[in-house]
C-alpha cells in the first residue's frame, strides 16, 4: 500500500515541479511585456511634441497672414499718394501756393522822373508785391489773402483816388475807352511804333486769358512799370494764374514781364492776345499821366 502511495505520488510531484517551472517561466515571461509597454507608453508621452509642432506650425501661418495684410494696406497707401500730387494741380481754383516776384522803384528806370501821382500809385502797387499774396479770383481785398488781375486794379486805383473804377476786365476797358484814353495794338513786336504812348502806370488789356461769353470778351489787365535799369526788359505788375518773371512762372501778387505775344497755354487751346493800353481815366480831374501827356503834341492814331 504505501509504496503504492509512494509511486502515485511521485507523478504528482513531478506534475507539479512542470507545473512550478511553467509558473515560474510565465512569471517571468509575462512581465517582459509589460516592461516593454512601459516603454511605449514613455515613448508615446512624447507625443505632445506634435503638438507643439501644430502650434509653431499655427504660428508660422499667421506670422506670414501679417505680412500679406500690410501689403494690401501698403497698396491703398501708394494710390492716394498720386492723387495728393494731382490735387496741387486742381488748386488753380485751386491755385498754386503764391510764388511771385517784386521790384523796389529803384529797380526800375527813370522812376523818379515819373509824375508824383504815378510814383505813388507804383509803389502802393509794388507793395502789395511784398504780401506774398495769391491769385484769388473774385477777391478785390489783399485781406482775403489774395485777389484776381481786374480786383487788383480796383483796389490800387481807388487807393489813389480814383473812385469810379469798374470790378471786372471787361468793364475796366470799357471805361477807358469811352474816356478816349485808349491805344490799340496789333503788332507783336515791343518795338513797334504802336507802343510808343505807353507809360508807367497805363493799364493794359488781354482777351483770350480765359473763356468767356460776354462782350467785349476781355479778359485780363494788369499795370505798366517801366523798364528794369539791368536788362532794359518792360515789366509790368497785378495778379496772375501763370505769367512769367525772368521766364520763371509766378502765381500771385507779382512782377512779370511785360510781352505783346504769348506762347499757346499748353493746357488748352487759348490763345492770350494782347490789344491795347490806356491811362487811367478820372473823374472831373487831373489823372496820373495828364500832366506829362499834356507836354506832348497828340499824334494821330494810324488804326482809327
Amino acid at each position: 500500500m504505501i509504496a503504492g502511495l509512494i509511486a502515485l505520488a511521485a507523478p504528482r510531484a513531478a506534475c507539479g515541479e512542470e507545473s512550478l517551472g511553467n509558473k515560474v517561466k510565465n512569471f517571468f515571461v509575462t512581465p517582459t511585456p509589460s516592461p516593454h509597454h512601459r516603454r511605449h507608453k514613455t515613448k508615446s508621452t512624447p507625443t505632445p511634441s506634435p503638438s507643439p509642432k501644430t502650434k509653431s506650425k499655427s504660428k508660422l501661418k499667421s506670422s506670414p497672414s501679417p505680412s500679406p495684410s500690410p501689403s494690401p494696406s501698403a497698396s491703398p497707401t501708394p494710390s492716394p499718394s498720386p492723387e495728393e500730387t494731382a490735387s496741387p494741380t486742381e488748386t488753380p481754383t485751386s491755385t498754386p501756393e503764391a510764388r511771385v516776384a517784386s521790384l523796389s522803384p529803384n529797380d526800375i528806370k527813370d522812376f523818379d522822373q515819373n509824375p508824383e501821382p504815378v510814383r505813388k500809385l507804383l509803389e502802393d502797387a509794388l507793395a502789395l508785391t511784398r504780401q506774398n499774396l495769391d491769385y484769388t479770383y473774385g477777391s478785390a481785398e489783399p485781406e482775403n489773402g489774395g485777389m484776381d488781375c481786374s480786383g487788383f486794379i480796383y483796389y490800387v486805383l481807388r487807393k489813389n483816388g480814383i473812385e469810379n473804377v469798374p470790378r471786372s476786365a471787361s468793364d475796366q476797358y470799357v471805361w477807358v475807352r469811352k474816356a478816349g484814353n485808349f491805344r490799340a495794338v496789333l503788332s507783336r513786336d515791343l518795338d513797334s511804333f504802336e507802343l510808343d504812348e505807353l507809360k508807367p502806370g497805363d493799364l493794359l488789356f488781354w482777351t483770350g486769358t480765359y473763356n468767356v461769353e460776354h462782350d467785349p470778351p476781355v479778359t485780363h489787365t494788369m499795370i505798366y512799370l517801366g523798364t528794369k535799369k539791368e536788362t532794359g526788359k518792360p515789366v509790368m505788375v497785378g495778379s496772375s494764374d501763370g505769367r512769367t518773371y525772368e521766364g520763371k512762372q509766378q502765381f500771385g501778387v507779382s512782377v512779370f514781364d511785360f510781352k505783346t505775344a504769348s506762347a499757346k497755354s499748353e493746357l488748352s487751346e487759348r490763345q492770350p492776345r494782347f490789344v491795347g493800353y490806356a491811362k487811367i481815366p478820372g473823374p472831373g480831374k487831373k489823372t496820373p499821366n495828364d500832366e506829362e501827356r499834356a507836354k506832348e503834341k497828340p499824334t494821330p492814331s494810324p488804326i482809327r
